[in-house]
């Protein structure tokens, strides 16, 4: 188990590494220019002070030294100067991550117990008018766009019933429930068909049969049985969801107007602020790498067949 976890770390440095190089060579062979993008400065058009601030941030520097530097800094826990607000990224993306992280864990739950419930009915109720329901509505929410989703939920409960909020964060609990649902309601589909598939093929699996036949009740079978191996694949799915839901929703917060990283993203693309981007990037790669590493340990958990090693 030790030598897994450390294999898999390494395995994230590798994975960090390689991927905001990638986007450094990418951000570096961008036309454009940084500073003078930076919106209503007039100072920086002052070539003395663009050239000032270039000198500052590396700018002229070649690649390779560059991303010497972000690597330095990175392994000292430093992601650098935001160009625009001249203050360190941790302290700007620090909110942020945290808004973030809530969106992701309402999103999350909504996704479990709408996925793995639906999922299960319409293994159970096979055939029946529930499954037929349940598979013709997932159906129908994985074929719509999230923005589509999104706008369709702001016009129904917030601009048509007005129940809640449009957009924003200052109304407590009513602020999570439209943008967590557009976020988990795809993905719910998703997880209902996956559940649904492993959950009926575990149902025809030698060993339920036999626990069936031997007069165990068929809830039984079912939560004790069944779902503990039909549960697996379906936790690798949702831990790659997860991971994308901490990484940001950028279309549903640009949509919501969620003061999160995805928003954060939006607006960095905008201004060429490479410090941000590279920051939001190291800090999803990290989360993705770390969430898997959870979700196999979780597999051990779950089955003991599986070893770790």
């Amino acid at each position: 188990m030790v030598t897994f976890i450390i294999r898999r770390v390494i395995q994230m440095v590798i994975v960090l590494l390689g991927a905001t190089f990638v986007l450094f060579a990418c951000l570096f062979v961008l036309p454009g220019d940084p500073i003078a993008s930076l919106a209503g400065s007039e100072r920086a058009r002052d070539p003395a002070v663009a050239a000032e601030l270039r000198q500052r941030y590396n700018l002229d520097d070649p690649l390779l030294v560059q991303y010497g530097a972000f690597v330095w800094n990175f392994a000292h826990g430093d992601l650098g100067e935001d160009y625009a607000q001249r203050r360190p990224v941790n302290e700007i993306l620090g909110p942020k991550v945290v808004n973030s992280a809530k969106l992701a864990g309402v999103a999350i739950l909504i996704d479990v117990a709408l996925g793995i419930f639906a999922g299960i009915i319409a293994a159970v109720l096979r055939y029946s008018f529930w499954d037929v329901f349940i598979t013709l509505l997932t159906t129908i929410a994985i074929g719509f766009p999230v923005f589509v989703i999104g706008l369709l939920l702001q016009q129904t409960f917030a601009l048509q019933f007005g129940v809640l909020p449009l957009f924003g964060m200052n109304d407590g609990i009513k602020s999570y429930i439209l943008p967590a649902t557009t976020i988990a309601l795809v993905d719910a589909a998703l997880v209902a068909r996956l559940m649904r598939g492993t959950l009926l093929e575990v149902l025809r699996a030698d060993y339920v049969r036999t626990a069936i036949a031997k007069g165990l009740p068929r809830r039984t079978v079912l939560s004790r049985h069944a779902m503990r191996n039909a549960v697996i694949p379906v936790l690798t799915y949702l831990g790659i969801s997860f991971g994308g839901f901490l990484s940001g929703a950028l279309i549903t917060e640009a949509i919501f107007n969620w003061d999160g990283i995805g928003l954060a993203l939006v607006v960095a693309i905008q201004q060429q602020n490479n410090p941000i981007i590279v920051g939001i990037v190291a800090y999803s790669v990290v989360i993705f790498v770390v969430i898997n590493l959870i979700v196999d340990l979780a597999y051990a958990a779950l089955d003991p067949r599986i070893r770790l090693s």
